[in-house]
């Protein structure tokens, strides 16, 4: 199942599907989709009012929804390593296992823009912590992406990016990136 691609129209048949479900409760398999696809979107607030409706019997009956919900819930608080560890605590089934390896991978690049626009210098336990990866692997990725490293020190100098701007930005876009930079600094 290749998903990355067309992750927005998985959504909404998952959607449909939990809408039209036979007695009001889809298969938990559906519920577990939907559920990591809110997270790869950063829709947390979906991601949330989903968990909330997923009736108890089902959330007890199957803990990979309550292994997706610790991931939400670590995204929630902003909290790197340990989005990081809850992801990589569990062997996720066949139908959530490619949507949770590119929420892994979106979380880091999620992770890597912030320090890019946020940070003039960071220490690499840090931009490790905030990756998911090695110290080494970390200070090589830094040094790949053209960002200057002190070796002796461990500081890191993020580039900022160009980020391609399509010109005009709503203002509801502009004011969720200031929440989201203003959240992450407060955290």
């Amino acid at each position: 199942m290749v998903i990355n691609n067309n992750i927005e129209k998985l959504a909404e048949d998952l959607e449909k599907q939990e809408l039209e479900a036979p007695n009001g409760i889809p298969l938990p398999q559906i519920y577990a989709q939907l559920l990591a696809i809110y997270l790869y979107q950063n829709d947390l607030c979906n991601a949330k009012y989903l968990w909330k409706r997923i009736p108890v019997n089902v959330k007890s009956s199957n803990p990979e929804l309550g292994n997706i919900w610790t991931v939400g819930q670590h995204m929630w608080k902003r909290d790197f390593p340990a989005i990081y560890k809850a992801l990589n605590a569990v062997t996720w089934s066949d139908s959530v296992a490619e949507i949770m390896k590119i929420l892994h991978e979106k979380v880091r690049s999620r992770a890597i823009d912030l320090i890019e626009q946020a940070y003039s210098s960071i220490s690499l336990d840090m931009v490790a912590a905030m990756t998911g990866l090695s110290q080494d692997v970390a200070g090589a990725a830094c040094v790949e992406r053209g960002w200057s490293v002190e070796m002796d020190t461990h500081i890191i100098h993020p580039v900022r990016s160009n980020l391609q701007s399509s010109g005009d930005t709503s203002s509801e876009d502009q004011l969720y990136k200031l929440t989201e930079f203003v959240s992450f600094l407060e955290n």
